[in-house]
C-alpha cells in the first residue's frame, strides 16, 4: 500500500505539471505578445495567436474527454503531451505571425487533452473524501498559471528571448510524461462507443466563424458587409447543425442529457460566466498598470500577484469545504466576493492608488478561486466512471467558452471606449493618430518622448476604457450568482456515503 500511495503522488505531480503548462501557456504568451509582434510583425493579426490556442482547448476537450470514457484515459493524457510539447517546438522556430497562429493550434489540440484528463483521473484514483484536498491543489495550479505566467513570460522575453515561452514547456512536459508513463496504472473496463465526428466538426466550426465575425467586424470589415454577415451565418447553421446531430447521436460529444442533471447543469454555466469575466481582468489588469502608471512588463506581470494569492487561498478554501457543507454554500461565499472584486475594478481611474488596486485584485482573486475547485468536483458528482470524462470535459469546455468569447467580446468594447475617449479627448482624434499606436505609451521608453499632456490624455482615455469594459464583466459575474443560486443543495459527503460501496476504487 505504502508503494502504491507514494507512486500515486508521483502520478498527481505528473498530472500537475500537465495542467501548470496548459493552462499557463495562454498568459505566459500575452505578456510577451509587444515583443513578439515587434519582432514577426503582424499587429493586426495578433488576436489569433491567443485564439488559435483557445478555439483548438475548446473543440479537444469533449472529444478527448469522450476518448478517455472509450479507450483509457492514460493514452490520452499522453498524446496530449506530445502534442502539446511538439507544438511548443514549432512555436518556438515560427518566424511570421501565420505561422506562429498555426503552430499554437497544433500545442491548443495537446492542451484540449490535458486539462479534462487530468481532473478525471484524480477522480479515479483517489475516494471522494480525499477528493475536496487534491482538487483544491490543482484549482489552485489552474489560478497560479493564469498570475504566474504574465511575470514568467515577461522575465523570460526581457532576458531570454520569447521563445523561449514556448521551449520552458519541454522539460516540464518531459517530467509529466514520464511520471505518467511509468507510475500511472490503469485499471478500469471501458466501454466501446461511437465517435461522433459529425458533432466535433460543426462545433469546431461554428465557434470558429464567430470568433473571425466578431474579430474582424467594425475592424477589417464594416458589421454589414458581406464577409461579416457571411460568417454570422455560417456560425448559425453550423450551430444549428451541431445542436441537430448532438440530439441525434448515439455518442454525442455533448450530451444533453447531462444538463437534466441540476447540478451539472448549473455548476457548467456558472463556470461560463465566471470564465467570461475573470478573463478580463488577467488580460486588462496587466495594461492598465502599464499603460497608466507606467513600468515595465515584468512590473505589470508581477502587478497580478495580489490575484494570484488570493486564487490560491480561495481554491484551497472551497476544496477544503466541500466536505464540511454543500456546494451552493461554498459557491455563494464565492460569488458574494467575485461580484465584489468585478464591481471595484470597474471604478478604477489614474487616481486608483496602487494599494488599493491591489485590494481590488485580492478580492477577485480569492472569489474566482473556489470555482476552480468546487466547480470541477460539482459538475461530476452525479456521474459514475464511464461518464466523468465527458462530464469534466464538457465543464472545462463551458468554461473555455465563456473565457473565448469573453476575451473577444470584451476586447471589442475595450478597444471601442479607448478610441471614442481618444477622439473626445484629443477634438476628432487627428493629433492622437499623429502619435501613431496610442498602445505604444504602454512601454516606459516610448512614454519619455510623449508631450505631458498628451500621454495625460491617453492614459485617461485608456484608463476609463478599462474600467468601462469592467463595467461590462459585472454582467456575467451577476448571472454566475444567479445560477449560483439555482444549483441544488448537494454535499460531497451525502454521496459519498451513497455510492462508496459500489463506487469502484475509490
Amino acid at each position: 500500500m505504502h508503494t502504491k500511495e507514494s507512486n500515486l503522488k508521483l502520478v498527481v505531480v505528473g498530472l500537475l505539471l500537465g495542467i501548470l503548462m496548459s493552462a499557463m501557456d495562454n498568459t505566459i504568451v500575452a505578456s510577451a505578445m509587444g515583443t513578439i509582434v515587434s519582432d514577426l510583425g503582424g499587429l493586426d493579426k495578433i488576436v489569433w495567436v491567443t485564439s488559435a490556442y483557445m478555439v483548438m482547448v475548446m473543440a479537444g476537450t469533449p472529444i478527448f474527454g469522450k476518448l478517455s470514457d472509450m479507450y483509457g484515459r492514460k493514452r490520452f493524457f499522453i498524446f496530449g503531451l506530445v502534442v502539446f510539447l511538439a507544438g511548443s517546438a514549432l512555436c518556438g522556430i515560427a518566424t511570421s505571425i501565420t505561422q506562429l497562429s498555426i503552430y499554437r493550434a497544433i500545442q491548443g489540440v495537446g492542451g484540449g487533452a490535458l486539462m479534462p484528463i487530468a481532473f478525471t483521473i484524480v477522480f479515479d484514483i483517489y475516494p471522494p473524501q480525499k477528493r475536496g484536498k487534491l482538487t483544491g491543489l490543482f484549482g489552485a495550479v489552474f489560478g497560479i498559471s493564469s498570475v504566474i505566467g504574465p511575470l514568467l513570460g515577461a522575465y523570460i522575453t526581457e532576458y531570454v528571448g520569447w521563445q523561449w515561452i514556448f521551449y520552458i514547456n519541454l522539460p516540464i512536459g518531459i517530467v509529466a510524461f514520464i511520471l505518467i508513463s511509468m507510475f500511472y496504472k490503469e485499471s478500469v473496463s471501458h466501454a466501446k462507443q461511437r465517435i461522433d465526428w459529425g458533432g466535433a466538426f460543426t462545433l469546431v466550426g461554428s465557434v470558429i466563424c464567430l470568433m473571425f465575425a466578431l474579430e474582424l467586424g467594425g475592424n477589417e470589415y464594416a458589421w454589414d458587409s458581406p464577409v461579416i454577415l457571411g460568417l454570422f451565418a455560417g456560425f448559425a447553421v453550423l450551430l444549428i447543425a451541431f445542436l441537430f446531430i448532438e440530439r441525434t447521436a448515439a455518442e454525442p460529444i455533448i450530451s444533453f442529457a447531462m444538463f437534466r442533471k441540476k447540478l451539472f447543469a448549473t455548476s457548467s454555466i456558472i463556470g461560463l460566466f465566471y470564465g467570461s469575466a475573470f478573463i478580463v481582468a488577467t488580460v486588462y489588469i496587466p495594461i492598465y498598470v502599464q499603460g497608466v502608471y507606467g513600468g515595465s512588463a515584468t512590473n505589470s506581470g508581477l502587478i497580478l500577484m495580489p490575484m494570484m494569492i488570493g486564487t490560491v487561498i480561495g481554491s484551497q478554501t472551497g476544496g477544503l469545504l466541500t466536505t464540511k457543507t454543500s456546494f451552493r454554500n461554498i459557491m455563494m461565499l464565492s460569488a458574494v466576493f467575485f461580484v465584489a472584486g468585478v464591481f471595484s475594478l470597474s471604478t478604477l481611474s489614474p487616481d486608483t492608488s496602487r494599494l488599493l488596486l491591489n485590494v481590488f485584485m485580492a478580492l477577485t482573486g480569492f472569489g474566482v478561486g473556489f470555482s476552480f475547485s468546487v466547480l470541477s468536483m460539482s459538475s461530476i458528482h452525479h456521474f459514475e466512471m464511464r461518464q466523468r470524462g465527458s462530464a469534466t470535459s464538457t465543464s472545462t469546455f463551458m468554461r473555455s467558452l465563456g473565457m473565448t468569447l469573453g476575451i473577444t467580446i470584451f476586447g471589442i468594447i475595450q478597444r471601442n471606449g479607448f478610441t471614442s475617449s481618444l477622439s473626445d479627448a484629443f477634438g476628432g482624434g487627428a493629433e492622437a493618430s499623429s502619435f501613431g499606436d496610442p498602445r505604444a505609451a504602454l512601454t516606459p521608453e516610448a512614454r519619455a518622448q510623449i508631450p505631458a499632456p498628451v500621454l495625460e490624455k491617453i492614459t485617461g482615455a485608456l484608463s476609463s476604457s478599462i474600467a468601462h469594459t469592467f463595467m461590462w464583466a459585472l454582467i456575467p459575474a451577476v448571472l454566475g450568482l444567479a445560477f449560483v443560486l439555482l444549483m441544488p443543495k448537494d454535499r460531497l459527503t451525502d454521496h459519498s456515503k451513497e455510492t462508496q460501496p459500489s463506487g469502484g476504487r475509490g
